[in-house]
């Protein structure tokens, strides 16, 4: 039987690489179209979705993020964004199968100590990462690409079964 938090962060990979895949056949101006009320052009989308993702698994895995590839470092190309991104998406989901609810996280952030439910970091990397995949949608939609379903009813379709 699954454990719901670990296939919630399984349909994350999933529609991050479904949704990646639309994306790099997608010409240079196209990278740089931006949308009101998106966070910024689809390179640029990307890059945040998945350095986040990157910063929740260093936070929930006690280390510190990879200072090599953050929203300044700018667009590397898809191949390296999709290697990130699965990368980010495979350690997520192992942290979600043996997630301590109960777990609390402790550090120094710009100066300053924090403790914090580990659980906030889980939401939050599922939340960020379907807020910024519907601007990423929104602005293929403006460009005139129909973009793939990425919802819970599709991953149901394509990855579970009943029986």
């Amino acid at each position: 039987m699954p454990n719901l938090l670990s296939e919630l962060f399984k349909h994350n990979l999933w529609a991050n690489l479904r949704l990646l895949d639309a994306c790099a056949r997608l010409e240079d101006a196209q990278l740089e179209r931006k949308v009101a009320g998106t966070y910024g052009s689809l390179s640029d989308t990307w890059v945040h979705l998945v350095a986040a993702e990157g910063r929740y698994v260093a936070l929930l895995s006690d280390q510190q993020p990879d200072q090599s590839f953050s929203e300044h470092t700018g667009f590397l190309g898809w191949a390296d964004l999709g290697e990130r991104a699965q990368h980010s998406g495979e350690r997520l989901i192992a942290l979600a199968e043996n997630f301590d609810a109960s777990r609390v996280l402790r550090g120094i952030r710009n100066g300053e100590s924090f403790a914090i439910p580990a659980v906030v970091p889980m939401i939050q990397a599922i939340n960020h990462a379907t807020e910024h995949r519907v601007h990423i949608a929104t602005i293929l939609t403006q460009l005139g690409i129909e973009p793939p379903t990425l919802d819970g009813w599709q991953y149901g379709q394509d990855h579970l079964s009943a029986s």
